[in-house]
């Protein structure tokens, strides 16, 4: 199947051509993978014989899957510059993910509020998307709705709620930029990110 027709399932229509040619130009290998939990993509950069190589989670809202692609992207286009020389998200990172969001801008793929967040970003993107609360809550806002999933910040204090991998967890106040809360088994304290997802336990 053509690339582009596969990439218009993922991403906002009118990037998949762009996307497109980019895998063709920089000679990627371009998958599309399971969830990540701790990530939404990854980029490789060539070893032993293969070359560059790029994985995006193939459960992302377009708007998340584009943003995470021209960060991936923009990682490969560094690593051609400059190899290994210079920090993953140093400044010429940062300058490659500016200059290769600015099409989209162009494009006018973005809804206003997730453009102007990205905006807001770019004037100093992190190392992940997720680690800007308001790109992330932008970004959110855009997927299908997952029942019984919330985030920490969404939940009523003393809510009880659980993990992927079956822990649960009492709600407590917030510190700061992150929430208290008490794993039930352990009574062990834990720091959760306002926009972790977790699975609420109804009584």
């Amino acid at each position: 199947m053509d690339k582009v027709k596969v990439l218009e399932k993922y991403l906002p229509p009118d990037a998949a051509p762009l996307i497109g040619r980019w895998i063709d130009y920089f000679k990627c290998e371009f998958k599309i993978s399971r969830n990540r939990g701790t990530k939404f993509g990854d980029y490789r950069a060539p070893y032993q014989g293969k070359g560059h190589r790029i994985s995006v989670n193939f459960d992302l809202n377009p708007y998340a899957f584009l943003v995470t692609t021209v960060h991936e992207f923009a990682h490969l286009h560094t690593w051609n510059e400059h190899k290994h020389q210079v920090k993953p998200h140093g400044n010429e990172w940062k300058s490659n993910f500016k200059k290769m969001m600015q099409p989209f801008f162009e494009k006018e793929v973005f809804p206003p509020d997730v453009k102007h967040a990205i905006v807001s970003y770019l004037n100093n993107p992190a190392a992940s998307s997720c680690s800007d609360l308001t790109l992330y809550r932008s970004l959110r806002k855009y997927d299908a709705p997952k029942e019984d999933i919330h985030t920490v910040e969404k939940l009523p204090i003393h809510a009880i709620f659980k993990l992927k991998d079956g822990r649960i967890f009492r709600r407590e106040e917030k510190l700061r930029k992150r929430y208290k809360c008490t794993e039930l088994a352990t009574k062990k304290v834990y720091l959760f990110s306002p926009v972790a997802e977790v699975e609420v336990i109804n009584d």
